[in-house]
């Protein structure tokens, strides 16, 4: 992890800095200036756009019962590419571009869903409460619903427990 984040705040910029400055030598600074903004400009009009056909897509699948996690990723890769095309320099800007295209991002959702485990049970869910979403394993064995339970108490007394339960989906 370390070397990761040593490439992306000290490699990077260094790379960044040299294309921009052989690229001013080649052209001149202020179109050097111009084509950095202006690339920005258009990246983020992209993302934007790309952005809010992703959010339809999620809202379709999502009232369909369908699981979006390809549009999740698609929009988790909109996002670096919209922060890669802001982030001023030449390099990052044809990485960010590269996100934009529909194939590259296919293949590349294609690679990252392989490695995402969805568990799906079939008609049951279990769900987990934790101030530090931890998943916490209640001491006590007895029945969460038992009569022996005080149940006046107040909510924030079962926090940190798992509530189960099954539930049948009426379309």
């Amino acid at each position: 992890m370390f070397q990761l984040l040593f490439v992306l705040f000290i490699i990077i910029p260094i790379i960044e800095i040299t294309v921009i400055i052989h690229v001013g030598e080649l052209i001149g600074v202020w179109p050097t200036v111009a084509i950095v903004i202006l690339s920005a400009w258009l990246g983020a009009k992209f993302v934007r756009q790309q952005g809010i056909a992703t959010l339809q897509s999620v809202q379709t699948k999502m009232a369909q019962g369908e699981m979006p996690s390809g549009e999740i990723v698609t929009g988790l890769m909109l996002l670096v590419s919209g922060v890669l095309l802001v982030t001023p320099g030449f390099v990052t800007d044809i990485l960010g571009l590269s996100l934009l295209i529909p194939s590259v991002r296919a293949g590349i959702a294609k690679q990252v869903q392989k490695h995402i485990k969805v568990n799906q049970m079939a008609g049951s869910a279990s769900f987990q409460h934790g101030a530090s979403g931890n998943v916490y394993q209640h001491e006590n064995s007895e029945e969460p619903f038992s009569s022996t339970k005080d149940t006046n108490k107040p909510l924030s007394h079962h926090q940190g427990e798992t509530l189960e339960g099954e539930f049948k989906r009426k379309d």
